[in-house]
């Protein structure tokens, strides 16, 4: 099992639920099981951590543009150990794409047991959630609410947005509490939540920490072995089957250096070709975004103290077929380089963006990192929903809760006043919304943009299964954690019963 992250560690915790289940699992960051304390940045949920446990990514959001950072979880928990805890589901559109695609396992019917299995919220008591899940979801009640988040969610009621107390109910609309793992605070990862004391008691797992893995090994294109290496050490390890959950861009590297892939990139990077598979790695999703800063009147309206993230409005973009696919959240604070007060700041997600990037390697080294283009804005619709939300963003701050609280800082108002002025102002603001997804993406036989089938077999070879973000066909309206989740307790299942 390769990759500790949203995906594997849950695979990994399920499948070892029978005991004649072995697995080893690799992580190329370090492990700090339950007996450890753990550090700080992974503790506190409230904010990202970017540097501390991460892979030192960078990407172009548009052509031309400087590099911006690109953080991805390197430790045991993945992304799931460093993000911002929202655990938003995607809506069933999003999985009935899927199946409309030809991977009816994969509709919304098919995946609310697992989205249910492995959540334990404490506010939402209905069909739709989970309890006793080894996630706590919760969400913000209105006296943890700082003043800007309340005063974001009164002025979106004054605009005329419904109140909406479960964004993750299947009809999701208007304005409320964001749905969260975190616990006082504390983010409830898929190390913390998956890989307890009990799991890593189980003598047939064992995680593997600090250790790089280099390529797959195949004879005849059979899996054979994982060659990985710790510490410099080099070694193969013998196995008939590898299970990939690295991430969406981790993942097609692996799969590049080990001979898979596209015929004239594998052999231009050095490397046998052990399967032509021309979709590993062909484009890269994720979620455009954008961030419009106001200045506070008062001081102590901000604080780097404050949860970053507790509220969110839902609404559908002009004239899209997906309901409630956008998203509108305030930030608690943000820190403008030079400037010693707190901002605050309203951003937007694009949530079913038509464009894509691209992911690409000009080397075999495993040390070495893939360029990575998104493209965000790129596509004149997704440019267009950017827009489009972040002059929904200036009428909000318009409002009286919030008019009086904070004024423009970037944009101007005067730009925040005009949709043609601020989808100028877009190219050179938006950027990531950290959810990368669909470098490896699955499809039914025969499909020519799939790399892999419905329950990850990679093209072309025996005994290797992708089975994290990277098989995402499509990207999710919402962000992409709670589905990588999903995902893993249904391949975890698949490998402990023998669906694999």
């Amino acid at each position: 099992m390769v990759g500790a992250g949203s995906s594997g560690a849950v695979i990994a915790a399920r499948a070892t639920e029978r005991s004649d289940r072995e697995v080893l699992l690799v992580e190329a960051g370090p492990d700090y099981p339950p007996s450890v304390t753990l550090p700080s940045d992974l503790v506190d949920g409230t904010k990202n951590s970017m540097t501390e446990h991460d892979w030192g990514f960078s990407y172009l959001p548009m052509p031309g543009h400087d590099a911006w950072v690109y953080p991805r979880g390197k430790v045991v928990g993945g992304s799931s150990a460093v993000n911002t805890c929202i655990a938003l589901r995607g809506q069933p559109y999003d999985y009935d794409e899927w199946a409309a695609l030809g991977l009816p396992e994969w509709s919304f019917e098919a995946c609310l047991p697992a989205l249910k299995r492995l959540e334990d919220d404490h506010d939402i008591h209905n069909r739709w959630h989970g309890e006793g899940g080894p996630i706590p979801i919760r969400r913000h009640p209105p006296e943890e609410l700082t003043a800007f988040q309340a005063a974001f969610v009164e002025a979106c009621r004054a605009l005329g947005f419904p109140a909406c107390p479960d964004q993750n109910d299947p009809d999701p609309f208007g304005v409320g509490p964001q749905p969260m793992n975190k616990v006082g605070g504390v983010r409830m990862s898929a190390a913390r939540c998956y890989l307890d004391e009990d799991v890593r008691r189980r003598d047939n797992l064992r995680i593997r920490p600090r250790t790089c893995v280099r390529r797959v090994l195949f004879h005849n294109g059979k899996v054979t072995g994982l060659e990985v290496e710790t510490e410099g050490k080099v070694e193969v390890v013998s196995t008939n089957r590898v299970v990939l959950a690295a991430g969406a861009i981790s993942t097609p590297g692996i799969l590049l250096r080990s001979g898979i892939g596209p015929r004239d990139l594998v052999e231009r990077l050095g490397v046998e070709l052990v399967s032509d598979v021309p979709a590993v790695g062909a484009r890269l999703l994720d979620h455009p975004g954008s961030l419009a800063i106001f200045i506070p009147k008062n001081h102590g309206f901000a604080s780097v103290r404050h949860p970053l993230i507790q509220t969110v409005l839902r609404y559908t973009s002009e004239g899209s077929p997906f309901p409630s696919d956008m998203q509108l959240q305030p930030f608690s604070f943000f820190a403008w380089p030079g400037n010693h007060m707190p901002l605050v700041g309203i951003s937007c997600c694009v949530g079913k963006p038509r464009g894509h990037g691209r992911i690409t390697w000009t080397s075999a080294d495993p040390s070495a990192k893939p360029l990575i283009e998104l493209e965000t804005v790129s596509h004149p619709d997704d440019r267009a929903c950017a827009a489009e939300a972040m002059e929904l963003a200036g009428h909000v701050a318009r409002t009286r809760p919030l008019r009086d609280l904070v004024v423009p800082f970037w944009p101007n108002d005067h730009v925040l006043r005009s949709r043609a002025e601020i989808s100028r102002w877009i190219e050179f603001s938006s950027g990531s919304g950290y959810h990368p997804s669909g470098t490896v993406p699955m499809g039914p036989e025969g499909d020519p943009a799939a790399a892999v089938d419905g329950r990850g077999h990679v093209r072309g070879v025996s005994g290797l299964i992708v089975a994290d973000a990277s098989i995402m066909p499509t990207i999710v309206s919402t962000n992409t954690n709670v589905t990588a989740l999903m995902m893993g307790e249904r391949f975890g299942e698949w490998l402990r019963d023998g669906g694999l």
